[in-house]
């Protein structure tokens, strides 16, 4: 009987640990079991999906036994040495490739709205420009990752989504919630998104392949998508990918014109190399659009435009062997250019910015008696120049295209030093360790923020887990300096800093996975942008707030069948803040006080996958609209569907977002779409 690869819910047994990283476990002396975790958010999408490169497979119920298997697939980076996903103390949400292709949505960010723990605010859709927050946090408070390397934007948080990659490039995408200091170092203050592409496949007799994959979908509000991948596998590894994105948008400004217009493309490279002694991973990847920014930062105007343009590049190696060096060297650079009002310079200048990121990171790891050990460090230096962001520059400095010159700017160093040892035994994880931060902005003296992580394996099933860990996170270009438009900046601001303690439980067999988690946060000096209501003229204004505390409570549990599988999900947070009810904010004092997620999915006929989803939200906190009134968010529910027919070379599929038509606000002035229909097809090159 045919049966979706999801129900596969495989032990991982392994007995052979010679010349492996993992050799520590081999000092147990005995067979050592790893459960892969159950994800927490789209678990129970089927990897069974329309990823036009994965080939259907039927299975028996034998095949969801315990099966030998090696290592190399099931690392995370939850901590700083990297360990097996059934070892690891902390609880890393892992989505797997499957996960993505299954799932009703058209990137990678409307993806992480299922995440229970996770907030997604968009401004407009089509990853137009995303804040993504974790646990009542910001989106200045978390770290992006592509491939282990931190890309976020030190000028804001806002466009740190700007991702260079496809869905079609993505492997698997791994969330850390809660502070992730001492794993990632500075902005990962309330946790973490590694986007990890494609990687090295393994090839029979070491003959050369070639592969592809082609995606092409259509849709409401004249959207239009293409993307497309080649990859090359032989003793060098290469994957090349480019997509096209645009679409009209769905609302107009009061004149008439395009004011949520959507257009951009992005191109990927990555490469790799593998031998008995090291491997090398590069990548090259390049994003850019323009869209209508509505009245993104400003009511009072409706006809806002943005364009950005980023290039990431990185290069990493690992050596093999009982030490294991890791160095990397990266640099990612952003321009950024916003027009109040679209078009007319002559009446409103435009701002332009000039980002550059350049970092160097060596972690080394390495096992012995008691346990295994990473030490490490990283310099990252982040650098400036703007219209009106920073400090006076000696010498302008011209803007590439334009009549004017950037004239300020900021540059700032960041360096730090890394150490964790990890206890590893049959059934009890401790990872523990610290990160020791000094940054040149403001005269920062080192700083030591610890963290501990332990977990307990109660027989075959059980595990219960609790951590306490410290993080910082270091003011944005834009808080500091971002004084135009009715903002006033405050250039004196302090880093945000937080402590942590969670503890929870998790349950899993071959059909059933159930997770539970209690937490709590004290935060201060948070930064937010607030406004003083009782002024005749208030103006945006960015503070610390001196301290937030946050208590919430996870809840999510998946059954999975043959043919069927059902998530639900459900997260609850209450912030207390030394806050004046005059106040009005445009982050920190807004989050999800309640978010509750299910989504199903069903194979009527053996090629039919149908999928629904189901997201409630009600968010705390207030904005003003047009007419300077201030109005409360709403509680608001939103339904998705997708429904697939698969065949072995190529799949069709028609997806919709928002299927009730409810027109919601989540996000400052700007309501939300409506319904949103796409069809699409995709195809396997082999």
């Amino acid at each position: 009987m045919y049966k979706p690869i999801f129900n596969q819910r495989k032990a991982l047994r392994f007995r052979q640990f010679t010349r492996k990283g993992y050799a520590l476990f081999a000092c147990l002396g005995r067979v050592v079991t790893i459960g892969v975790l159950s994800v927490a958010t789209l678990e129970s999408a089927s990897a069974a999906t329309d990823d036009i490169s994965t080939k259907t497979e039927k299975t028996s119920d034998d095949e969801q036994t315990d099966k030998e298997a090696t290592l190399d697939g099931v690392e995370i980076t939850g901590s700083r040495a990297p360990l097996a996903l059934g070892q690891a103390a902390r609880m890393v949400t892992v989505l797997s490739r499957e996960d993505i292709q299954a799932a009703p949505v058209q990137s990678i960010n409307d993806l992480l709205k299922m995440a229970v723990g996770v907030d997604v605010r968009q401004r407009g859709p089509i990853g137009a420009q995303t804040d993504v927050s974790i646990r009542g946090g910001t989106s200045e408070q978390i770290t992006i990752l592509l491939n282990g390397i931190n890309i976020c934007d030190p000028q804001t948080g806002h466009n740190a989504f700007d991702l260079p990659c496809d869905v079609i490039d993505i492997e698997r995408i791994e969330v850390l919630e809660g502070p992730a200091g001492r794993v990632y170092g500075t902005s990962s203050l309330v946790g973490a998104v590694n986007i990890v592409t494609l990687r090295n496949e393994k090839l029979d007799n070491k003959k050369e392949k070639w592969t592809g994959a082609a995606r092409v979908e259509g849709g409401s509000y004249g959207y239009l998508s293409a993307a497309g991948r080649i990859s090359h596998y032989s003793s060098l590894i290469s994957h090349l990918s480019a997509s096209m994105t645009r679409s009209d948008g769905y609302s107009r400004a009061k004149s008439g014109a395009l004011n949520s217009d959507y257009s951009g493309g992005k191109v990927f490279y990555q490469g790799g190399y593998a031998n008995a002694d090291f491997n090398i991973d590069w990548h090259v990847g390049l994003s850019t659009k323009g869209f209508g920014s509505n009245t993104f930062y400003s009511a009072k105007f409706d006809e806002q435009y943005e364009r950005t343009t980023k290039l990431y590049t990185a290069i990493q190696g690992e050596t093999k062997g009982r030490f294991h060096f890791k160095p990397a060297i990266y640099w990612n650079r952003s321009h950024d250019r916003f027009e109040l009002i679209r078009g007319s310079e002559d009446k409103v200048p435009f701002n332009y910015h000039r980002t550059d990121v350049f970092g160097i990171n060596l972690n080394s790891y390495f096992d012995w008696q008691l346990g295994r050990t990473a030490v490490g460090a990283e310099f990252r230096n982040e650098d400036i120049v703007s219209g009106n962001l920073g400090e006076p520059l000696n010498k302008p400095i011209h803007i590439s295209g334009t009549d004017r010159d950037y004239l300020y700017g900021l540059n700032r160093t960041n360096l730090s030093f890394h150490l964790e040892h990890n206890i590893l035994l049959r059934n009890f994880t401790l990872s523990a360790g610290f990160i020791a931060i000094k940054n040149t902005w403001n005269e920062m003296p080192f700083t030591i923020y610890p963290g501990i992580d332990v977990s307990y394996r109660i027989g075959d099933h059980w595990k219960v887990y609790a951590s306490y860990n410290e993080s910082l996170r270091m003011p944005s270009f834009t808080e500091l300096y971002y004084s135009v438009g009715g903002h006033k900046a405050d250039k004196y601001l302090k880093p945000e800093e937080l402590r942590a303690v969670e503890g929870g439980v998790k349950y899993s067999s071959r059909m059933w996975n159930v997770k539970a988690s209690i937490f709590h946060h004290h935060a201060k000096n948070m930064i937010d942008w607030v406004m003083d209501t009782r002024e005749a003229d208030p103006i945006w204004q960015s503070v610390n707030h001196t301290k937030v505390n946050t208590f919430g409570q996870e809840l999510s549990a998946s059954f999975l069948t043959s043919h069927s599988s059902f998530l639900i999900s459900y997260c609850h947070l209450h912030q207390k803040k030394q806050e004046a009810d005059y106040l009005q904010s445009q982050y920190s004092l807004e989050y999800l006080r309640h978010k509750f997620t299910s989504q199903i999915t069903i194979q009527p006929m053996e090629k039919l996958e149908v999928t629904v989803g189901y997201r409630f939200q009600d968010r705390m906190g207030s904005y003003t609209n047009t007419a300077g009134e201030v109005k409360n968010y709403h509680p608001y529910s939103v339904v998705d569907g997708k429904v697939t027919w698969k065949e072995d070379t190529f799949s069709i599929y028609i997806k919709g977002n928002n299927l009730t038509g409810h027109r919601y606000v989540d996000y400052g002035n700007v309501p939300q779409p409506g319904a949103w229909v796409i069809a699409g097809v995709k195809i396997a090159l082999d």
